[in-house]
């Protein structure tokens, strides 16, 4: 879509490119000289469609990589390093300062979600502002955490003093679609539990990272947070090979994650806590309130253009509604609004990665060819930076958009007679995340819930997939993620129980006192923050 540079409102007009020549390690924002890599965005801001140069970044590789690593290895200095052993309320408070400074950048960060992933105006500042929200959540967690630890147990003779410790270096890799959100729930609670990190952004959104450099370099101890940019390849990989590694936290594909895995030469020592693809599917039963239904299923198909991991990826309709649900649904996929970001109502806009429509196409061109039809009049229709999402139906599972995670404006639709062949597609599946589950009868409900809890991790009750709230656990089985993220389940996730045990006699509790009225072990304390 070409969009003439007037009617851009000006507070979202890219006045002068970034170019990003500062990166973080041991406390150093280093001045890079060395090769860059451009920048741009598929919306355009001339007459004549042309992508945006938004600015470029540093091209890293191995040199700086292992610099990072060697950062946090001494920062975390076999765990006796400044920040494992500070106290919780100090590391508390190196967070509050980061989250305040960061709060200062917020109209920076979002002009640069829209301009560089194409996210709506209101997303993306619900992305900023979630994520703000998520790192207050989790310091009260934390604090919560450090006040339920501070007592002594005792069983059996035995006193213990049980708390989380840190697990070493953590290697952070974010995906483009959440940039902010996502790679902040897994970079933010293994910092606060006491981990040193390497952070490396995703190849889509990553100029966003820019306003937040200062942030990072001046509320933590050096080395605690380093962040680098380049290719995975060039700068996770020989991270993973030197062994040195102890957490890799990772969203994005399972291929990356294999093979990131497989470059560990001691993989049994590795703690992984993944989020990766998922093939949610909605299963629409005869009874489902069907105006309900669609909005939802739009919401959950549509939503930044189905590029999410929780997106419905798969649509399930009973063939006693199939006709209803497709005219209904078809005729909303195509009342939607196609826009910039920042337009009032868009609902669909530019894709970010300038190879996705021709990917769609591929899916599109097999499914048509292998039987399917496109049930919306506008379904594949092509312009320089997006394709209109396709309504496929019927669709089999000889066709690759039945068995892709597509991420993107494509539904694939299937119709069933039997509960079991939606149930035995979950079963054989890859994939595990969610499902969306349309009814409104107890008695054909209650035992599909009962199945569907035991093939996916969140079973949504006339609603679309999502992640949040994110107090709730965000998981998957199978290849769709491994531990759990949440703000509860993240510092479980980034941390060990660890404790120091004494048996009860004199001497063992008199050193305990002493010890407690010293203060000045971090560890061994009872002191309570409020």
């Amino acid at each position: 879509m070409a969009v003439v540079d007037s009617i851009i409102p000006e507070a979202f007009k890219i006045s002068a490119s970034i170019e990003q020549r500062h990166y973080l390690i041991d406390g150093e924002l280093r001045k890079w000289t060395g090769e860059t890599t451009e920048v741009f965005s598929t919306i355009s801001s001339t007459e004549v469609y042309q992508p945006t140069r938004l600015g470029s970044i540093p091209t890293m590789g191995e040199p700086e990589a292992l610099e990072a690593l060697d950062a946090a290895v001494k920062a975390y200095n076999q765990g006796q390093g400044v920040w494992p052993t500070m106290k919780v309320k100090d590391r508390v408070e190196c967070m509050e300062n980061f989250v305040k400074k960061m709060e200062e950048k917020r109209e920076e960060v979002v002009k640069l979600l829209m301009w560089e992933i194409g996210k709506s105006k209101p997303d993306s500042y619900k992305e900023f502002d979630r994520t703000v929200e998520y790192i207050y959540d989790t310091i009260e967690e934390y604090k919560q955490l450090d006040r339920d630890s501070a007592k002594f147990q005792k069983n059996d003779g035995v006193y213990a003093h049980i708390r989380r410790g840190p697990l070493g270096v953590v290697l952070c890799l974010g995906p483009y679609n959440y940039p902010l959100n996502e790679t902040f729930a897994l970079l933010i609670p293994a910092i606060i539990m006491g981990n040193t990190t390497i952070f490396k952004p995703a190849k889509h959104g990553v100029l966003l990272i820019t306003p937040l450099l200062e942030a990072f370099q001046s509320s933590f101890p050096k080395g605690v947070v380093n962040i680098l940019f380049g290719r995975g390849r060039a700068v996770a990989g020989p991270i993973m090979k030197t062994g040195k590694v102890d957490v890799l936290a990772l969203i994005g594909n399972s291929k990356s994650a294999n093979a990131l895995q497989e470059q560990h030469p001691k993989s049994n020592r590795l703690r992984l806590v993944l989020g990766l693809e998922a093939k949610n599917p909605a299963i629409i039963l005869p009874d489902a309130d069907m105006n309900l239904t669609i909005n939802e299923v739009i919401a959950g198909t549509t939503s930044f253009n189905g590029q999410r991991c929780t997106a419905l990826k798969v649509v399930y309709v009973h063939e006693d509604v199939k006709e209803e649900f497709l005219q209904k649904y078809s005729a909303a996929i195509d009342a939607l609004k196609f826009g910039n970001p920042w337009d009032d109502g868009v609902k669909l806009t530019p894709l970010p990665e300038p190879g996705k429509p021709d990917y769609i196409q591929e899916l599109l061109d097999d499914a048509l060819a292998k039987g399917a039809t496109i049930s919306n009049q506008k379904g594949g229709q092509r312009s320089d930076n997006y394709i209109w999402p396709a309504v496929l139906f019927p669709v089999t599972k000889e066709m690759r958009v039945y068995e892709e995670e597509q991420f993107g404006p494509i539904v694939p639709v299937l119709s069933f007679s039997d509960i079991s062949e939606p149930l035995d597609d979950m079963a054989e599946s890859n994939y595990g995340q969610q499902v969306s589950l349309f009814g409104k009868d107890v008695y054909t409900l209650s035992p599909l819930i009962d199945t569907l809890a035991n093939l996916v991790c969140r079973v949504n009750l006339n609603s679309s997939c999502q992640r949040g709230p994110d107090v709730y656990p965000f998981t998957g089985r199978k290849d769709s993620a491994q531990s759990t993220l949440s703000v509860h389940d993240a510092l479980r996730s980034f941390s060990i129980r660890t404790f120091v045990a004494f048996k009860d006699n004199e001497l063992n509790n008199e050193t305990i006192e002493q010890l407690l009225e010293a203060k000045v072990s971090n560890f061994l304390s009872t002191d309570y923050i409020l």
